[in-house]
């Protein structure tokens, strides 16, 4: 019997909800032995949705025909299309089958219905297509797409209808999370679309109670990456777009995605960078989400108001002076029940002057269950400290979270925060923030400490003059200089950081090893 293994269970089984373990027994068993094969006809004509004006279109990913990119994997299919083609692993499926595509500037008509009538008569053959995430993607661009150009067919009606019935036999209560708040926002659109009160029930049931716990006091998504922040606040948009082309309820639902919206744009508002680039913090990376940008334009355009947030719930704190811009983790891993998009980040940071990135997460390049994924993960791939060999937080499996580091002290004033957890217990690590005038300090002491420490520094592949010289580092391109004080060595080594799904560019990193005590100035050189 491998104990290691039933502790991991343990420690990741022992935070999930009640409601998540009976939905996926329930799941497990009705298909089964259960499976639904009935589901109701559309037995009448839809009469379409006002779709138009400014909205957000998706990036390229169709070129030709049968040319797709997606996650900057390339693949042209030859003389019939696979919707179940997986050589580039699940993720890539999967956005092939969300249609994104059809809501993208340069789709042509008719070739866009062209693939939808391919992808119906692949039918019963179709495999992550029906899955209810899936679904619910798909479902709002096929909605989209219809409707901006008022095209109306009975045939495509039906399956889409059929496909809604099937999300609604499968909502994600046993994942929860992101993935039942998009089965929501879809079965919100599906409502709309159909006039059908028996979606419009539990599409509301969901959002009202999905958006109440998912956007905390700051403004911020519970799953604490800024990249799933932007996707589903554009979905939120979306939402409220189709409500206000479409008067249908008076029940003050819309009212309450306005008020969610608008917490959530001021969350945005204050993490974003001046260069408009988010952090890439826990699952993130470039070009997946809308941006920042694009958001606020829509946003706009449907009348509604933000300013900036009071970070606080969401565990992220950012310094703003001098040219410097620093972004700090001092939270927990959150959600408890879902971490599923959790790194063992905690007291990490980002830093970036005048606009242009300086020290940086590593970021995320894959989802396939990995050692890839796995080290983007682990605590020594972020700006943070190693105690030993071990992880802060115990992230295994892809998606799963066992033992977690938790925050057991946090004070703060003005440009200065100060923050301790227990992921190294009985050492105890205390990292403290300070923004001076050109200055930021990062002071590290561990309490009860018994084996050797290191803190670790990864910069952004354009910083490539990294001068070092004992425990003085100079950045002569960027007009800077580092010191690190107490550490017993500091090795300069390769690293690699995600520019994208599936990029990774070569950069350079520190490490300054320690025993009780470190402390890091940064500041501007003088001229």
């Amino acid at each position: 019997m491998d104990f290691n293994r039933i502790t991991l269970l343990f420690h990741t089984l022992k935070f999930l909800k009640g409601k998540q373990i009976y939905y996926r027994l329930f799941y497990f068993v009705r298909n089964r032995f259960f499976p639904p094969n009935r589901y109701k006809p559309l037995d009448k004509a839809t009469k379409g949705l006002v779709w138009q004006g400014e909205e957000i279109y998706f990036n390229n990913s169709l070129f030709e025909e049968k040319a797709f990119t997606f996650l900057n994997i390339p693949h042209e299919f030859g003389q019939e299309l696979d919707w179940n083609y997986n050589k580039y692993g699940k993720l890539w499926t999967y956005n092939l089958n969300y249609f994104d595509f059809l809501n993208q500037k340069t789709i042509e008509k008719e070739k866009a219905i062209g693939l939808i009538w391919d992808y119906i008569k692949a039918g019963n053959g179709l495999k992550d297509g029906i899955e209810p995430y899936t679904i619910s993607l798909r479902g709002i661009n096929w909605i989209k797409f219809l409707s901006r150009n008022r095209i109306k067919e009975h045939e495509i009606d039906k399956i889409l209808y059929r496909h809604y019935q099937i999300l609604c036999s499968n909502l994600e209560y046993h994942l929860l999370g992101n993935h039942l708040l998009e089965n929501g926002f879809s079965l919100f659109f599906g409502a709309y679309y159909f006039q059908c009160d028996h979606l419009y029930k539990k599409g509301k049931e969901i959002l009202m109670e999905e958006l109440k716990e998912q956007i905390l006091d700051d403004g911020a998504h519970f799953e604490l990456s800024p990249m799933y922040h932007q996707i589903l606040l554009h979905r939120l948009l979306d939402c409220i777009k189709l409500a206000q082309l479409n008067p249908w309820k008076e029940d003050g639902l819309l009212t309450f995605l306005k008020e969610k919206a608008e917490r959530m744009l001021s969350w945005l508002e204050s993490m974003t960078y001046d260069n408009g680039d988010i952090p890439m913090v826990n699952d993130a990376a470039f070009n997946i989400a809308p941006s920042t940008k694009e958001i606020k334009e829509f946003a706009m355009s449907l009348h509604l108001e933000w300013g900036k947030a009071v970070l606080g719930a969401s565990g992220y704190r950012k310094f703003n002076k001098c040219g410097f811009e620093v972004v700090m983790d001092v939270g927990n891993v959150g959600p408890d029940y879902q971490p599923g998009h959790a790194h063992s980040d905690t007291l990490g940071f980002e830093i970036y002057l005048n606009g242009l990135p300086f020290i940086v997460d590593t970021g995320t390049s894959t989802y396939e269950k990995n050692e890839l994924r796995q080290k983007e993960r682990e605590t020594s791939a972020h700006n943070t400290v190693t105690v030993g060999k071990k992880d802060q937080t115990k992230v295994w499996g892809g998606f799963r979270v066992a033992q977690r580091a938790k925050i057991i002290h946090l004070e703060e004033g003005g440009f200065w925060v100060k923050a301790s957890h227990n992921g190294y217990a009985p050492t105890i690590h205390q990292r403290e923030f300070k923004l001076a005038d050109a200055t930021v300090e990062i002071i590290d002491a561990l309490e009860n400490q018994k084996e050797n420490a290191k803190a670790h520094y990864h910069f952004h592949p354009n910083v490539h003059n990294v001068l070092l010289k004992g425990n003085h580092i100079q950045f002569p391109d960027q007009g800077l200089e580092m010191r690190i004080d107490g550490a017993i060595g500091i090795e300069k080594v390769q690293c690699e950081i995600a520019t994208g799904f599936n990029m990774r560019q070569k950069a350079w990193a520190l490490t300054a090893s320690f025993e009780n005590s470190l402390k890091t100035t940064i500041q501007k050189m003088p001229k």
